[in-house]
Order: structure tokens, then sequence, then C-alpha cells
């Protein structure tokens, strides 16, 4: 049986509050579970210690039994030590979209050309020969 260490989303519409637990991974997100090990609140403040709690020998069990941490819970796990830290790496991240990257590249044709418009010499007329 393939188990993981992922996050129950339990809460109101817009307030989610979530309960870590071992579950077999073919059971769906907030569906049947074997073992809840603590609870994570993300509306509290991220310094605060009510945010993330887990039964740390529960979660050290169920790791030795082969259970695997999924994406979310796997910092959390790493911050209380019990994981070695990954390298993550997002590239990406910071990088506009398409939609962004086109409105700075109009943006800058818009300023390429207002500013020869301002440097173009502009013809004074010559005086008039009588």
């Amino acid at each position: 049986m393939a188990m993981k260490i992922r996050l129950a989303r339990g809460g109101s519409k817009k307030r989610p509050h979530y309960a870590i637990v071992a579950a077999d991974s073919r059971m769906p997100r907030d569906g049947r579970f074997i073992e809840k090990l603590g609870t994570y609140n993300p509306m509290l403040p991220k310094d605060s210690e009510d945010r993330v709690k887990m039964d740390i020998d529960r979660v050290k069990y169920w790791l030795s039994e082969g259970a695997q941490p999924t994406d979310r819970v796997s910092p959390m796990l790493e911050a209380a030590g019990e994981l070695p830290k990954k390298d993550r790496s997002n590239p990406k991240k910071g990088t506009p979209g398409k939609a962004a990257q086109a409105r700075a590249e109009e943006k800058a044709e818009k300023a390429k050309a207002a500013e020869e418009a301002a440097n173009a010499p502009t013809e004074e007329a010559a005086p008039a020969e009588e």
C-alpha cells in the first residue's frame, strides 16, 4: 500500500484549515485516512507557533514505514528537522507572463518612438530672399 503524508482540507469557504494525515495515496484528498498527525492553519501569521502542529513521533513512525510526504508537507517536515533540506529551483518564478511581456514591448516601442521624435532636428524656415 502506497502511503502519503499529506494535507486534508477542512474549514469553510475562504477560511482553510488543514489536517496533516497519513493516508493511502489512492484515497481522495479529504477522504479516508489512517491517522491524523497534526494540523496546519494558513490563516495564522508565519511566525505563530500554532500555525503548524505535528506529533513528531508518529511522523517519524510513518516515515520509517515508507510513507512519502507530499510537496506541501515536505517544507514543514524540513522546518521541524525531520527531513534533510532539499534544494529547490524554479528559474521561471520571477519571469513575467506572455501578456506582461507584450505590454512591456509595446511600452518600450512607444518610448523609443517618443525619444526619436524629441531628438529629431526641427527644420527652421530659411529667410526668404526678395
